[in-house]
Formats: C-alpha cells, sequence, structure tokens
C-alpha cells in the first residue's frame, strides 16, 4: 500500500503515476484520501482537545475538594463525565474515517520504479534479460482438462449434470 504521507506531499505524482498505469478510473481516490485524510486529523485534533480538557478539569477537581468547594467539585465532575461520550463519538468518528482511507489506499496503486518502460498491455512489454532458448518438447502437449480426466482427477459428466 502507498504511504500516505506521499499522498500529502505530492498528491500529483501519485495521480500521474495512476496514469501511467492507464487507470484514469482511480484518479478520484487520490482527492477522496485527502478530504478523508483532513478530516481524520481534525477528528484526532478535537478528540486531543477533549481529552486535555478532560485532565485539566479532572485536577481541578482535587484542589477543589482539598478547598471544601464541594459544590464547584460536583460541577467539574458532572463536566468531565460530559467529556465521555464527546470523546467516544469522535473516537468513532476517527475509527470511521481511518476505515475509509484505508478501503480507497488498498486500490491506489504502488509507484512505478523510473527503470520501468510505459505500456497499455503486454504486446509493449520490453525484453530485459533471457535465459536460454524456450523448449519446445517433442510430442503434443495434452490440454490440462485430458490430464485429470486420464488420473480420475475430475468428472465433467458428473459437473455437467449438476450445473446444468
Amino acid at each position: 500500500m502507498i504511504d500516505i504521507r506521499l499522498i500529502r506531499t505530492n498528491p500529483e505524482q501519485v495521480k500521474e503515476n495512476i496514469k501511467k498505469k492507464f487507470q484514469d478510473e482511480k484518479l478520484v481516490l487520490v482527492d477522496e484520501v485527502l478530504a478523508l485524510d483532513k478530516q481524520l486529523r481534525e477528528a484526532i485534533a478535537q478528540g486531543d482537545a477533549l481529552r486535555n480538557k478532560r485532565n485539566v478539569v479532572s485536577k481541578q477537581i482535587g484542589a477543589l475538594m482539598g478547598q471544601g468547594k464541594k459544590a464547584e467539585a460536583e460541577a467539574a465532575k458532572a463536566e468531565v463525565a460530559a467529556i465521555g461520550p464527546q470523546m467516544a463519538e469522535w473516537k468513532e468518528k476517527q475509527d470511521t474515517l481511518s476505515a475509509q482511507i484505508r478501503e480507497r489506499m488498498l486500490v491506489i496503486p504502488n509507484i512505478i520504479d523510473d527503470s520501468v518502460p510505459i505500456g497499455k498491455d503486454d504486446s509493449e512489454n520490453v525484453e530485459v534479460e533471457r535465459f536460454g532458448e524456450p523448449v519446445v518438447p517433442e510430442f503434443e502437449v495434452p490440454y490440462h482438462i485430458d490430464i485429470m480426466e486420464r488420473l480420475n482427477g475430475v468428472d465433467l459428466d458428473s459437473a455437467r449434470k449438476t450445473s446444468g
């Protein structure tokens, strides 16, 4: 899977790579990942802010109790209790966004090495190296289904009866 930092820093390189692979339908994924990543970073920041607020207020509770300000301490406890569900919401949002990003990232192709020639199909492949010459047997090579039937590895008649 491609590194999201590359998409963040150089989305045009990723898009150009997708074009080189003739997979233009995947170009939108780069923009989607960028938008989702921005939302994820905001959700993480919001969750961190809530966590920090909870920690600050929690520390205040002890100080207020030590000063004998029970009413204010109870209000602070209620505030801390209210932060918990908000944090859970932001955590769920983070998990959802992370899953959506991962889903798209798995489809975005890896970067092609500069040494790889670009071609639409195997007819445009470039032979780089060859080891020996291809061996052509002196007999006719049987089709794989014929071999399986001779070895009783498949019963095509039964297969046709059940599928038809």
